[in-house]
């Protein structure tokens, strides 16, 4: 998230550096300023980062989501494991109390 603001803020700083760049020039010739064509180009880049953003945030959601899925993978073996040890665990204090009442009857 930190990531996508940080680029934001980017874009936001690279599009005023070039507003305020491009009204700063002050021509002698007696040509018509060409401000629609600053407009269009920023309008591109503003387009441009939107996108790359959007496949930014795509990306990052789609590897979130397989990490995510990992790491269920991983604690359910884990779960898992967890569970046959307890069983087997219980499975020897049972014998050992079965063992102990056997000797208690003798």
């Amino acid at each position: 998230m930190k990531f996508m603001m940080t680029r934001v803020l980017g874009l936001v700083v690279v599009v005023g550096a070039v507003a305020m760049g491009g009204c700063g020039k002050k021509s002698d010739s007696a040509e018509p300023i060409k401000t629609v064509g600053v407009a269009e180009q920023a309008g591109v880049a503003a387009d441009q980062a939107a996108a790359q953003t959007m496949a930014a945030a795509t990306n990052a959601a789609a590897k979130t989501i397989e990490a995510a899925n990992a790491t269920a993978a991983a604690t359910k073996a884990v779960a898992d494991q967890a569970v046959e040890k307890t069983g087997q665990a219980l499975e020897k204090a049972g014998a050992a109390v079965e063992k102990t009442g056997t000797d208690l009857q003798k």
